[in-house]
């Protein structure tokens, strides 16, 4: 490896940069989490994360990875044996769906191809083939990490609603909260899996359940084995801002600092951000003369942006160069599409320059790699950042 000046470019979708604000916070004093100080931070956190999640209801908070958050949702929820609706949107989904399959869940696993979010029709016709409602969840990534696809959960609520289903749904966050507009409430979502270390800007460490009034009423009856994730005892301690067991106290100072970067910037705004660094990366990605995995663009991810190679040019060397040539890491191509992809993280604390800069690495990194790009992509990408 060459040796390095200045700052690392994390430029993977997740874990992200850390603001400085929040590592501050973090580096506080650890305090009592029995304590009076404790119980205030607890009081004030249960109230200020769930404008992120766009809910007026509970939000569980975990000291866990976003894995954790998805064996929540699924064992509060659900008994053995029952059936799950789950959609091959990437890795993840896939992932999710073995975690359901070891858990004792049947799942019924829609294939796909990668390229494509939940097809709603799909949803509709499910459910309403389903005559004796024994599907007792519909499971969806809403931004798939592995591909860059965001399904269109509010197009899925009502396949559900119309199809006249009791089945809950339950919606992956983990690449799209803090950095993609997301309404628990709004779109009637059952259980919302977060966690810390994307969009909010924190350390891994941290996972969420945002939960429906829907939800929580079937806890008390849902029979997969449960103690550690039992939502009951952390909501019942919640209530007096405190934890049934050792809570990641430095992490909850920085998930408050950074909630506080987000109220300061406005979910808005931060969506906005977003979505204009993404227009941007795929403006120099089409400049490139190179393909953007997501064929739908309805469907493209404010997070991330992966790159499809042809077959003549392994994506990992493209980033073992641009790793050694200009100390930046980029996402790898998970699953079936290692070696075809990687992946540009574009979320979090981002700016204008540090996406300039990344997407010039980029273009070097290509070049050095004997990937034949048009160098007209940079430009491409800077006149969207210029645009007002």
């Amino acid at each position: 490896m060459t040796a390095h000046s200045g700052r690392h470019f994390l430029q993977i979708p997740g874990p992200t940069n850390v603001p400085d604000r929040v590592l501050r916070a973090i580096a506080q004093p650890t305090i009592d989490h029995r304590g009076p100080d404790f119980a205030e931070l607890a009081l004030d956190l249960r109230e200020r994360v769930k404008p992120v999640f766009g809910t007026g209801g509970p939000v569980v908070i975990y000291p866990s990875s976003g894995t954790g958050a998805w064996e929540a949702a699924l064992v509060n929820t659900l008994s053995p044996g029952d059936r799950v609706l789950a959609f091959e949107t990437g890795h993840f989904a896939s992932l999710w769906r073995d975690m359901a399959q070891r858990l004792g869940l049947v799942v019924d696993f829609v294939p796909g191809d990668w390229r494509r979010g939940v097809d709603a029709t799909v949803v509709a016709e499910r459910l309403a083939a389903d005559k004796g409602h024994s599907i007792a969840a519909v499971m969806v990534v809403h931004n798939e990490t592995s591909t860059g696809v965001t399904s269109r959960i509010p197009e899925i609520r009502a396949a559900i609603d119309e199809a006249d289903h009791p089945a809950l749904l339950l919606v992956d966050t983990i690449s799209s909260l803090g950095s993609i507009d997301y309404r628990h409430d709004d779109w009637g979502v059952d259980v919302t899996v977060g966690c810390s270390q994307k969009g909010l800007m924190l350390p891994p460490g941290l996972g969420f359940n945002a939960i429906s009034d829907k939800a929580l009423a079937l806890a008390p009856t849902a029979r997969l084995t449960k103690s550690y994730w039992d939502w009951t005892p952390i909501l019942d301690a919640n209530e007096h801002g405190f934890y049934p067991y050792t809570p990641a106290t430095n992490l909850l100072y920085g998930l408050r600092e950074a909630l506080q970067l987000l109220e300061e910037e406005g979910l808005r705004n931060v969506f906005a951000r977003h979505n204009r660094h993404a227009a941007a990366t795929r403006a120099a990605v089409r400049g490139w003369g190179l393909e953007v995995l997501c064929v739908n663009e309805r469907e493209y991810s404010g997070s991330l942006t992966a790159v499809l190679l042809g077959a003549e040019h392994d994506a990992d060397k493209v980033r073992r160069i641009i790793l050694d040539r200009f100390d930046m890491s980029l996402g790898t191509g998970l699953g079936k599409l290692s070696g075809r992809v990687f992946r540009i993280g574009h979320l979090g604390d981002l700016n204008d320059l540090t996406l300039a800069g990344t997407l010039s690495g980029v273009q070097m990194g290509l070049e050095l790699a004997g990937v034949s790009v048009d160098p007209t992509g940079l430009q491409a990408a800077l006149s969207v950042l210029r645009a007002e």
